[in-house]
């Protein structure tokens, strides 16, 4: 598979921190060391910034509600973050949401490819990020 993205898991519940981790892993094939985890947006921005130079195809798996900086006020300062870095980013929202403001405004957003709902939909996830790729 020639498609080996970068992926920033922004999720502020431990918990899920390792369920997507695993599931990444597990079903996608990803090298552990290819799943970098920030609790919080502020965390996100702050691994965005010391890795900018290296990340190329990076894949960002967005939670909404967490402490500091929560994922609205992460795509508000990812706006500001340099084109090159935003040009191969996908941004993925993972929120078990039901409120339809909420909602609009994250399918609204240039910034972020899909919204998908907890618990993570990882064989969904897999068809969008490869579409009908075969992975091995």
């Amino acid at each position: 598979m020639s498609f080996k993205p970068t992926f920033l898991l922004i999720e502020d519940n431990l918990i899920d921190q390792l369920v997507i981790k695993q599931l990444l892993k597990k079903v996608l094939s990803i090298d552990e060391a290819m799943v970098n985890i920030a609790n919080n947006g502020l965390e996100g921005l702050q691994w965005l910034n010391k890795n900018k130079e290296t990340c190329k195809s990076l894949v960002i798996i967005l939670d909404i509600q967490m402490p500091y900086m929560n994922g609205f006020a992460f795509l508000n300062a990812f706006d500001e973050l340099d084109n090159i870095l935003k040009e191969d980013t996908q941004i993925y929202v993972v929120s078990s949401t039901l409120d339809p403001d909420e909602i609009l405004k994250i399918e609204d957003n240039k910034y972020v490819t899909k919204l998908l709902n907890k618990p993570f939909p990882i064989e969904e996830f897999k068809k969008i990020l490869y579409g009908n790729t075969i992975i091995s």
